[in-house]
């Protein structure tokens, strides 16, 4: 069959793409600016985590490859140990790694929730939440974004019809930056003992909290969170992620969750990476110069219509359709800035935005330039 046959529905679905104004093409990291990076402490761009990484090579050999799933040959004592220093870090009974955030939600959302269970999730959760949900047995329902109306309103409908109900929130929000109301959705928690409450604090960790463990720590929620995921890949500057549990659900996971048990385990590498990463939490001051750059942007863009300001690492700037996006994206590269266009139908139409990370490691004469471009 010649390579360049396919199926109609393919090249139809491609032209449908190219012809609403939204088809993907892969982008290089770029030189200039950042200002459109998950690297919010600049431990990846800084090269902070490659220097405790190549200590670690003169110590001692590494291992590359994990050479399998953790239930073959993928598990090791310095694993293991990982995952205890994880659990500590967050004040949790265990962690366990997953390979990525994505299959973090995917394999713990798919397992958990039973035929008889109930899930309800914001409508602005991480598609790795919905697709682990949805993959699952359980009904679910979305709730308005940061709405507790909304969710008490759901919760009162459907409580006497599913034996457990789990709610699914984002501490910090990847599109808009804003955090979930979680004292309230914990108080709503409190009032049923079948009620399970479950935190992605992928944007939220080395931003927020105590040496930056997360919102729920900031909060003193840890302990009424039935599980947090704590992704690697943003402030952490490397791959990965970690659930953090209680030991019996941390038990349910090696034995049920698919991603976890069908899948090569990382690298001695990456979890060394992870490791370091934690350490580098503890050893330095990005977190703070981080949160001053943050309260610097805030103050400086307060006349700004249209911007959605947050006390998060993420910002945003509504306007209003995809061609405007694009030119207004277009426009802050030509002076050498790069920030991403977030296009519809990823969002509701009318509410396209260029999204904008603040780092610590960008200068406050950056931060200026930024300012000078938005409208």
């Amino acid at each position: 069959m010649s390579s360049n046959h396919y199926p109609s529905s393919i090249l139809k679905a491609l032209a449908e793409q190219q012809h609403k104004g939204v088809y993907k093409n892969l982008k290089n990291s770029c030189e200039g600016i950042d200002f459109y990076s998950n690297d919010y402490l600049g431990f990846s761009k800084e090269g902070l985590l490659k220097a405790k990484l190549n200590d670690s090579y003169k110590e001692r050999a590494t291992i590359f490859g994990s050479t399998g799933s953790r239930l073959v040959s993928g598990n090791s004592t310095f694993v293991n140990e990982t995952e205890k220093q994880i659990a500590l870090f967050h004040h949790s009974q265990s962690a366990l790694l997953f390979n990525s955030g994505y299959t973090a939600n995917l394999g713990l959302l798919s397992c958990v929730p039973q035929k008889t269970d109930l899930v309800l999730f914001d409508e602005s959760a991480h598609a790795s939440i919905y697709d682990g949900i949805r993959l699952g047995q359980a009904t679910h329902y979305r709730f308005k974004h940061n709405d507790t109306d909304s969710l008490e309103e759901l919760i009162q409908r459907h409580k006497k019809n599913y034996d457990n109900i789990y709610i699914v929130v984002e501490s910090v929000y990847a599109i808009d930056g804003e955090t979930a109301p979680l004292l309230e959705i914990v108080e709503l928690c409190k009032e049923h003992k079948n009620i399970f409450l479950i935190v992605d604090e992928a944007h939220s960790l080395g931003v927020f909290g105590n040496q930056g463990r997360g919102l729920c720590n900031a909060l003193a929620i840890e302990h009424y969170c039935f599980a947090r995921i704590y992704a690697y890949g943003k402030a952490m500057g490397c791959f990965g992620a970690a659930v953090a549990c209680g030991e019996t659900l941390r038990s349910y996971l090696i034995n049920f969750s698919r991603s976890f048990i069908y899948t090569t385990a990382l690298p001695q590498i990456n979890v060394e990476a992870i490791l370091y990463a934690y350490r580098l939490l503890l050893e330095t001051n990005q977190k703070e110069r981080l949160q001053s750059n943050i309260a610097y942007f805030y103050s400086k863009t307060s006349k700004i219509q249209n911007l959605v300001r947050s006390q998060s690492a993420i910002h945003c700037l509504v306007v209003g359709n995809n061609e405007q996006v694009d030119m207004l994206e277009k426009e802050f590269t030509q002076r050498n800035i790069y920030v991403r266009a977030i296009k519809s139908p990823q969002i509701k139409a009318g509410e396209e935005r260029i999204r904008i990370s603040i780092h610590s490691f960008n200068t406050r004469e950056q931060i200026d330039l930024l300012i000078e471009v938005l409208p």
